[in-house]
């Protein structure tokens, strides 16, 4: 069990933008620029995120990405969910045939883990990651502790 890089570059895009949408919209060009990604990646992850209403495009000169959803409202399982990843650990991807076609000995224990780590993000919002941002002082490169 594994969260991908598609969640990972999700979220810390998403707190970049939080963290610089004080002035407005927040291009992708900047968000790439900060963060190390590639401006082609994150407009495969925006276009997701856009259709799930969590961020907002602004056309135009100044034009740029906002959130869609107060820093308050919006969780990181909400970011990772959008971007079609999730917390899986069973090996079935929770269908239940994982031992030949019928369930194994631990699938639900794999399966409670998986609701657990999702629990467990949807409890983390990006205003109290903001506020760890703030109070380490560096919001140009996102500190892999914060996510």
């Amino acid at each position: 069990m594994r969260l991908t890089t598609k969640g990972r570059y999700a979220v810390t895009a998403v707190l970049d933008m939080a963290l610089h949408g004080d002035a407005g919209p927040v291009p992708l060009a900047d968000i790439a620029k900060r963060q190390g990604i590639s401006q082609p990646y994150l407009e495969q992850l925006f276009a997701k995120l856009k259709r799930r209403g969590l961020v907002v495009a602004a056309r135009g000169p100044g034009g740029g990405y906002q959130l869609g959803a107060t820093l308050e409202e919006l969780s990181v399982s909400d970011i990772i969910s959008a971007v079609g990843e999730g917390i899986d650990a069973t090996r079935c991807g929770g269908a239940g045939d994982c031992h030949d076609g019928e369930v194994c000995l631990t699938h639900d224990l794999w399966a409670d883990l998986s609701r657990q780590i999702d629990l467990f993000l949807k409890r983390i919002t990006f205003a109290s990651l903001v506020a760890r941002a703030a109070r380490s002082q560096n919001h140009d490169v996102i500190d892999a502790r914060l996510i």
